[in-house]
């Protein structure tokens, strides 16, 4: 499947430290130690409707992370998948009489569309379930052959993972099981289905069913994968066990990457599936989670095309740092407007306050679990010195004389708002 074209990323001065990462798992904030080569897989979309500004403050997260890691000299290996078989994708399709294949590749367009103007560093695999599924099918059925997995003998075919094999079943949300039983049936699951060995455990394959597309699977079995199941085959395919951030919603951390992490696991016998398990918090219109069963979404396209400069609503979205659940307003949009406007007079000015010490503020800021607010208010106290400088008359501050990087601090600051933040200063 296509990624949508990656933006020009400006090389700063020295190199940026070490980045460090709450831990769901772990529950506290951890050092990431990538290889040369730093590794994360981010969970993609459902693509029956358009991308909304929850789906957009998760993936400028993790487009923090990439670009956090590229400043600190790591190459980054980026994988994000698309669901692009799934039941809230037919379900759209039959509500508005459409063919689901249509839908699905329209809506990934779009996301791809708004993933380039929101200058989001794409992934070097961006992978679809559908092309995906030989090998999902493979990983089922060798979880079967293991006796790791059983089939309902109701006839439908469906395939489930037995969790009482799992050990380490658990461990990535640290949820009792009560807690994992309510979730499983807001979110997707089927606790209460009949003929199941426990009730969490989760769906692997889903026999064919008449009016629904389905591939040849596991032992012959037509039908098509479980979405747990679906990430875990394209992130061991694509970059193997224990890379170093699993990312994605908040909402994900139970029942998804929990049975992401046992099905991978199982498949290997090796642990863990990532060394970190990242996630992002939750915006809300109105007092609610933003969601599409709410029905109370803003549209990156819809702001797009209002005429919204992509930055000011990029800018938005990072002025919260991505762990706290926070509202979309008008007022916060219409503040990321104003700051906007003055970071690109203060970028134009001939001369500013120095840059070496908004770059090192600005490194520490986004490598300390990416304390995005923090970088963003560094870069508000130089734009507003440098302003200050200029109105006041003309001449080169004394902190600048005589020093070349100093006497470039715009293009300096302007180039680490791009590569660092994403957002493009320059007209």
């Amino acid at each position: 499947m296509l990624s949508w074209p990656a933006p020009l990323l400006p090389t700063l001065p020295g190199s940026g430290p070490a980045l460090r990462l709450y831990d769901t798992a772990r529950d506290e904030v951890v050092e990431t130690s990538p290889d040369r080569t730093a590794r994360m897989y981010v969970c993609g979309i459902t693509p029956y409707d358009a991308t909304h500004l929850g789906h957009a403050a998760t993936y400028l997260a993790f487009d923090l992370v990439n670009r956090v890691w590229r400043d600190a000299r790591h190459a980054v290996h980026y994988v994000q998948n698309v669901t692009d078989v799934d039941d809230p994708l037919f379900e759209r399709a039959d509500r508005d009489g459409e063919d689901w294949i249509v839908l699905g590749m329209r809506e990934t367009a779009l996301f791809r569309e708004d993933m380039t103007a929101l200058r989001v560093l794409p992934p070097e695999d961006y992978v679809g379930a559908v092309e995906s599924i030989p090998r999902i099918a493979a990983h089922v059925e060798t979880l079967w052959d293991a006796g790791l997995a059983y089939q309902l003998d109701d006839g439908t075919g469906d395939v489930y993972h037995d969790i009482t094999q799992a050990p380490g079943f658990g461990s990535e949300s640290g949820y009792d099981e009560s807690t994992m039983l309510r979730l499983s049936a807001e979110r997707g699951g089927d606790p209460d289905r009949a003929g199941k060995r426990h009730p969490l455990d989760p769906l692997l394959w889903r026999g064919a069913r008449e009016g629904e597309p389905s591939w040849p699977g596991p032992r012959g079995v037509a039908g098509r994968p479980g979405w747990h199941v679906e990430c875990a085959a394209i992130a061991l395919d694509r970059i193997g066990m224990g890379f170093d951030v699993q990312g994605g919603g908040s909402d994900l951390v139970f029942p998804h990457h929990e049975y992401s992490a046992v099905h991978a696991e199982a498949l290997t016998g090796e642990k863990p599936f990532a060394q970190a398990y990242v996630h992002a918090a939750m915006i809300g219109l109105d007092g609610e989670k933003m969601s599409k069963s709410r029905g109370n979404l803003v549209f990156v396209s819809r702001l797009r095309g209002d005429s919204v400069d992509p930055m000011a609503i990029r800018l938005a979205l990072l002025s919260g740092h991505y762990r706290t659940d926070r509202a979309w307003t008008p007022d916060l949009l219409a503040q990321a407007e104003r700051r906007l406007d003055t970071w690109r007079r203060a970028v134009e000015l001939p001369l500013g306050a120095p840059a070496g010490p908004v770059l090192a503020t600005v490194r520490e800021r986004l490598a300390d679990d990416l304390d995005s607010p923090g970088a963003i208010a560094a870069i508000d106290a130089w734009a507003a010195a440098s302003l200050a400088e200029a109105a006041s008359g003309p001449g080169v501050p004394a902190a600048q004389a005589g020093d070349d990087w100093d006497e470039q601090s715009p293009v300096i600051v302007r180039d680490l708002v791009d590569a660092l933040l994403g957002v493009a200063l320059a007209p």
